[in-house]
């Protein structure tokens, strides 16, 4: 059982870069086709600095930085036994590329289904500009199976 002392725990913060070739790559991978992605023109005739990020885009960072996968291990969570349960963007801000965004995150709940046989690990994360305003809240759920 994971231990519920880690409702409330923050963990150090990740930082990405928002490159606009990665953007790109994102934006096709996702099947997006809206040129507002793409284009640095049409990004910019729809009032945007530079390419927006798709709104998925930031739960890349915690990944790329390992911070996601550090978390876990520091819960002691074999990692063969998650599943990916549930995210939620909630956007303040535009984000666009070349911009550098802070994410920080933290346990909102960890509790448990089925007497045991699956719990539930809730994080919240705060994403900041180089400004230091909040941009983006996102919420991810992780289930682990026993």
């Amino acid at each position: 059982m994971i231990d519920k002392q880690w409702i409330g725990h923050e963990f150090a913060s990740s930082q990405m870069t928002i490159e606009r070739g990665r953007l790109q790559f994102f934006a096709k991978a996702i099947g997006e086709t809206n040129p507002i992605y793409f284009e640095l023109e049409a990004a910019r005739q729809a009032g945007y600095a530079d390419l927006p990020v798709p709104p998925t885009f930031l739960f890349g960072a915690e990944l790329d930085s390992g911070a996601m996968f550090g978390r876990l291990n520091a819960m002691e969570v074999p990692l063969e036994k998650i599943l990916h349960g549930e995210q939620k963007f909630e956007y303040f801000a535009p984000v666009v590329a070349g911009e550098t965004v802070t994410l920080t995150s933290r346990i909102s709940n960890v509790y448990d289904k089925k007497n045991g046989a699956l719990e539930f690990i809730e994080t919240e994360s705060t994403a900041c500009n180089e400004r230091g305003e909040a941009v983006a809240q996102l919420r991810s759920v992780i289930v682990v199976r026993h």
